[in-house]
């Protein structure tokens, strides 16, 4: 089973969150397993291949 780093914050009565390897698509869910099961979703869609120009974040060993 893979994992996926995300980071959330609550707002008000919504949790707000993002995958760590995807900052620019955010979801939400009124509970956090909701919020979750949003994140695993954006996760189906954007690693499919079916959505182009998805944007990614990158790691570089400089020096």
């Amino acid at each position: 089973m893979e994992t996926k780093k995300f980071i959330y914050y609550q707002d008000e009565d919504m949790f707000i969150g993002w995958l760590e390897e995807f900052p620019d698509y955010k979801t939400q869910g009124e509970t956090l397993d909701e919020l979750k099961e949003n994140l695993k979703d954006i996760n189906e869609e954007l690693t499919s291949g079916r959505i182009h120009n998805v944007l990614h974040v990158g790691e570089l060993r400089v020096a």
